[in-house]
């Protein structure tokens, strides 16, 4: 009967409106809206309560007892109650699912720092465990996405820490991170792979220096560190910042080192060069250094400290010829610092004929000494050399001015002489007052006496100044001698004759002789005319107003005070006793 009922049901075509290729389950899966939902209830109850009456019709038509007529309806309901329960079960499986799946989604939007997943509203229970399940896959996939991606970044974090000896990045590894977290942590390893890079360029270009530095140097390294700096390969393992300090401070070392050659070969060829112009070493020797010049500096260091070894020796066995000119370097310096004889002679390695490497070290050392003391003071002493030069130019006028001829000469000599002089004494007196003042500040500063021969600059200045009018007044005397023998001898026997080829040679002699007096310094303006009255008496002497002596009785100390008191001795001379061609 139930093969038939089935039979039957499949005949009369009762089934329920399913379209073909479309389960139920579909249907119910796609059906959005609660009106299709009670259509499908009602159709369904409509369909069973039709196959229940089509089921009762059959019983009839047959003739089944009662019996088996419920009999065969409790069978019917059992299986209906089998459905129910089964249905029942699978409601309560789908609700139990939901709960865990809404717990793990939960747990999970938690943990990757997103929103909680909305449900939607008006849908079956089926749906809905169908949409958490698959947002729960989609947050699972999220997590295990972030977790790898958190795993790799800290392989490169773990990489760069080994390499820059730095600690770990602060993230913790069992916590799923967040999208920012995340990017903070790639810009972080990023910023990290800079680093790498330039501190690699670093390295690499400090170790090509430090290279060439040690063979330019010759130098050995002697620790550790140093030898794993020359022997490791550019595959660097080590790029913290300790070790680039260290490698930075080996450099500075090696590039003071080389420096400090540098200057040693400079010192030794500076010596070498010395010693050449003291042993007089011919220039073809000498060009052989310029090959020595082009090697490295430990090599160079090392030719130039054998080739100053060769030249010391050389010295030694040349004492006196290496002596000889340092003592007069230092005779030269003698005078630029105007020592005095008694100053010289304090130094009496000057004078030992006993030359050793002993004697060459004390004048070496005083000529060193001597030197340092001019260049401290060489604006002094340039401005005593030029009072020097100034006296001997002032001397110079003197001599010209007692020269009668000076006033035959043509070509406007006369007046050259007198302009220079004016220019002479105008840079006199200036010099002089400057010299005094830089000498009194300089006293001052250092608490002793500055000397020029051994003496105060002011008195030196006075003696050389007694010594030139004890000079005039010896050849004033010598003068006065020598006419006054000429004298006696003409009033003896006799004047010669004196004839002069022109009468102008004369009178021009005679204006020279009282020119020459009104011009000669105070010292000589003392000087008589006894020869113009013995030329003009034929040798006899005549005692008048000519006979007229004007005479400076102070010393002169200075050339202002020297100009001073020739310009009064010269206002005194009358202008009416002047001799000239008219008195004859």
């Amino acid at each position: 009967m139930v093969e038939v009922a089935a039979t039957g049901w499949n005949q009369t075509g009762l089934q329920p409106q399913a379209r073909r290729g479309r389960s139920l389950s579909w249907e119910r899966e796609h059906l959005q809206t609660a009106t299709l939902s009670k259509m499908l209830a009602l159709e369904s109850m409509a369909y069973l309560h039709k196959a229940l009456n089509f089921l009762q019709d059959l019983f009839e038509s047959v003739g089944i007892p009662e019996d088996q007529r419920l009999e065969r309806t409790e069978v019917v309901k059992s299986l209906l109650d089998i459905i129910i329960s089964e249905e029942e079960t699978n409601k309560k499986r789908l609700l139990e699912s939901i709960a865990l799946h809404r717990k793990q989604l939960d747990s999970l939007c938690f943990e990757l720092n997103v929103e909680r997943f909305q449900e939607e509203e008006g849908i079956t229970i089926v749906q809905l465990e169908n949409d958490l399940r698959l947002q729960l896959e989609v947050r699972s996939k999220q997590k295990v996405a972030r977790m790898q991606e958190l795993r790799r970044l800290q392989e490169q974090d773990r990489a760069f820490c080994e390499l820059f000896h730095t600690p770990p990045y602060g993230m913790e590894w069992d916590s799923v991170p967040s999208l920012e977290e995340l990017d903070q942590f790639r810009g972080y390893l990023a910023t990290l792979a800079e680093t790498e890079a330039f501190r690699q360029e670093e390295f690499g270009r400090a170790k090509r220096q430090i290279l060439f530095l040690t063979e330019e140097l010759n130098y050995t390294p002697d620790s550790s560190f140093e030898k794993d700096i020359l022997c490791e390969d550019e595959d660097i393992s080590d790029l913290s910042l300790e070790k680039l300090a260290a490698l930075h401070d080996l450099l500075h070392q090696l590039e003071t080192l080389r420096t400090e050659n540098e200057i040693v070969c400079e010192e030794l060829h500076f010596q070498i060069q010395k010693l050449w112009d003291i042993l007089q070493v011919p220039y073809e020797e000498r060009k052989a250094l310029a090959t020595l010049m082009t090697r490295s500096v430990a090599k160079r260091r090392k030719a130039l400290q054998s080739e100053v070894d060769r030249l010391e020796k050389l010295r030694i066995q040349n004492l006196k010829k290496v002596i000889e000119p340092i003592r007069k370097e230092l005779a030269l310096y003698w005078g630029k610092c105007f020592y005095s004889q008694e100053q010289r002679d304090a130094f009496t390695p000057y004078y030992d004929e006993d030359y050793t490497e002993t004697l060459l070290q004390l004048h070496d050392t005083e000529v060193v000494q001597l030197k340092h003391y001019y260049e401290v003071h060489r604006e002094l002493f340039e401005g005593i050399q030029k009072w020097e030069e100034n006296w001997k130019l002032f001397l110079e006028f003197e001599r010209k001015a007692s020269d009668p001829s000076r006033f035959i000469n043509r070509g406007g000599n006369l007046l050259k002489e007198e302009r220079q002089r004016a220019r002479l004494q105008k840079t006199f007196l200036k010099l002089e007052e400057e010299l005094k003042a830089q000498i009194d500040l300089w006293e001052q500063e250092h608490s002793k006496t500055f000397l020029v021969n051994g003496q105060k600059f002011m008195e030196y200045v006075t003696e050389q100044w007694e010594m030139h009018r004890l000079e005039k007044e010896k050849a004033k005397q010598e003068r006065h001698l020598k006419k006054s023998q000429q004298i006696e001898v003409e009033m003896l026997y006799g004047s010669a004759s004196k004839i002069p080829s022109k009468r102008e040679g004369l009178g021009s002699k005679m204006a020279g002789r009282a020119l020459k007096t009104l011009n000669a310094s105070p010292q000589e303006a003392n000087r008589t005319f006894e020869l113009d009255e013995t030329i003009l008496n034929n040798g006899c002497s005549r005692l008048s107003p000519l006979q007229r002596n004007f005479q400076i009785d102070s010393v002169a100390r200075t050339y202002s005070a020297f100009s001073q008191e020739f310009s009064e001795a010269s206002k005194s001379v009358d202008n009416s006793e002047v001799f000239n061609s008219t008195n004859l």
